[in-house]
């Protein structure tokens, strides 16, 4: 999905602004660097900016998805090595567990309705009760 490119609402609202301002006099000098010249250049420069800004997005967007389809090729060929791997030295070897595979006869095969966690890992229960008298908390497992 694209990232959202920005409008600016106080850029707009200065354009109006500056476009009325005109109509009372092109020129206009406020005083203390307030004209309609200055005021101009700054809405330009903020036009720039916001330009720059976006299609710095869309290049940003165009290089993440880029990003995404390296990644996919190197999966590809990350298993593709893998299996070659065990293709030449065999699923049982050494060398296929120094590849990164798990080797054939180091494989746990699962019993039908196992849970993929080891059973002697169970998990706990501890609970804290307070004893009658409230001097000592007694610890259950």
């Amino acid at each position: 999905m694209a990232r959202r490119k920005r409008t600016s609402l106080v850029l707009e609202k200065a354009v109006r602004r500056a476009a009325s301002i005109n109509s009372i006099d092109p020129s206009l000098d406020l005083g203390n660097g307030l004209t309609l010249p200055a005021f101009s250049t700054l809405i330009e420069t903020m036009r720039t900016k916001e330009n720059a800004y976006n299609s710095a997005l869309s290049s940003l967007d165009k290089l993440y998805r880029e990003m995404l389809e390296t990644e996919g090729e190197l999966a590809d060929m990350t298993e593709h090595m893998l299996m070659a791997v065990g293709t030449r030295y065999g699923k049982s070897s050494v060398e296929y567990g120094m590849a990164g595979g798990v080797p054939k006869n180091q494989r746990r095969q699962r019993l039908r309705g196992e849970s993929p966690t080891p059973s002697n890992e169970q998990s706990s229960f501890v609970a804290s009760v307070e004893s009658k008298n409230g001097n000592k908390p007694a610890t259950t497992t």
